[in-house]
């Protein structure tokens, strides 16, 4: 089973509440999670310059070491959080396309174009 940290979106139309959760990555957004990890309000209450964000990072380290794969948003909390490095790629795939391009038409290595010459205007008419 792929588990995976993601949000998922409770509240009312134009008052979301996010909650982290570790759930099956085949499941829907609001399936019932493996667990619930945190929440995150976008919104600023009167007189807070920050948005609130609430977690368990103890918890999110475990999930992260089994091998659960964070989704793009929720990286980017944990990277601000605290909890995960800015400098650090969770996708299994973005350290293989950095160390060894697959195909080598797409390499970074620019593979240097003759110019092209000039041709002579064609000295049949054409019909129009």
């Amino acid at each position: 089973m792929a588990v995976r940290l993601r949000m998922a979106v409770h509240g009312v139309r134009n008052n979301r509440i996010f909650h982290l959760v570790a759930v099956n990555q085949r499941q829907r957004r609001n399936a019932k999670p493996i667990e619930l990890l945190g929440v995150y309000n976008p919104r600023l209450k009167p007189g807070e310059t920050t948005k609130t964000v609430e977690w368990s990072p103890e918890r999110i380290k475990y999930w992260l070491k089994v091998g659960a794969t964070p989704s793009k948003t929720v990286t980017k909390l944990l990277q601000m959080g605290g909890i995960l490095d800015p400098n650090t790629s969770l996708s299994p795939n973005a350290a293989a396309q950095r160390s060894s391009p697959t195909n080598p038409e797409h390499s970074s290595e620019a593979t240097p174009v003759p110019p092209l010459e000039p041709s002579a205007p064609s000295a049949q008419p054409t019909a129009a």
